[in-house]
This record gives structure tokens, C-alpha cells and sequence, in this order.
């Protein structure tokens, strides 16, 4: 396992996380992960620690409001959410890592407008 840290652009918001050395980034192309960059990270929520800036997250719900999507309200970065299809995990948002250097990342699609369809693929 390695321990990556990470946070929103002025740095109120921080988290570090325990993740595999080896990890699959998910890129969505929702309406808002495209719209964003956003790319996903799954680390379950007992690897997941948010050092601090919890005061300074606002919540965003839409569509079925399952996801609960955590913005900092001082530079509106989202470094990490509650997605709908991994209840049990946060998805940290990898271009919100400080350094990736000491990990083996590979990419794959996830296609976020066909949703309900596409969650069915991700076993």
C-alpha cells in the first residue's frame, strides 16, 4: 500500500489515503466529470482520512441525489465525493494528488451518461 496525500487548490481541504501500489482510474464522461476533469480514484472509506477542512465542504446533489458531490466553498475544487456507485468507498479526484509518482496507474472508461448501464460493467 501506499499513502498519497491531496486537496482542493488553497489547501483547506486535505485528505490522505492508503491505496494500492498498483491502481484503475475510472474516466467518466457524465455531464459533470467531464465538465471538471474529474478522475476517479475509489479508495474505501476506512483508507480514506480527511485531515481537515470538513468546515469548509459544501454538498451538491442532482439527478437521482445519490451522490453527494463536496466541494471546497473557498476555491470550488472537488477533491474527492460520495459517488452512487461505490457507497462504500469516496472517489478521490486523482488530479487532486499531490504526487502519483509512486504509483502504477491505468485508465479506463466509464461511461456516466449511459449510467445504469455502464454500473452493471464495474463488477
Amino acid at each position: 500500500m501506499t499513502r498519497i496525500e491531496g486537496g482542493c487548490h488553497c489547501e483547506a481541504v486535505r485528505f490522505e489515503a492508503d491505496v494500492p501500489d498498483t491502481v484503475e482510474i475510472l474516466e467518466c464522461n457524465c455531464s459533470i466529470c467531464s465538465m471538471t476533469g474529474f478522475l476517479h480514484l475509489i479508495v474505501p472509506h476506512e483508507h480514506f482520512r480527511l485531515l481537515s477542512g470538513a468546515e469548509m465542504l459544501t454538498s451538491y446533489r442532482f439527478g437521482t441525489g445519490a451522490a453527494e458531490h463536496l466541494f471546497c466553498s473557498a476555491c470550488g475544487i472537488k477533491s474527492f465525493y460520495q459517488p452512487r456507485s461505490h457507497p462504500e468507498a469516496w472517489s478521490v479526484n486523482l488530479n487532486a494528488v499531490d504526487d502519483v509518482s509512486a504509483l502504477t496507474i491505468s485508465r479506463r472508461s466509464f461511461d456516466g451518461r449511459n449510467w445504469e448501464r455502464a454500473r452493471d460493467q464495474l463488477g
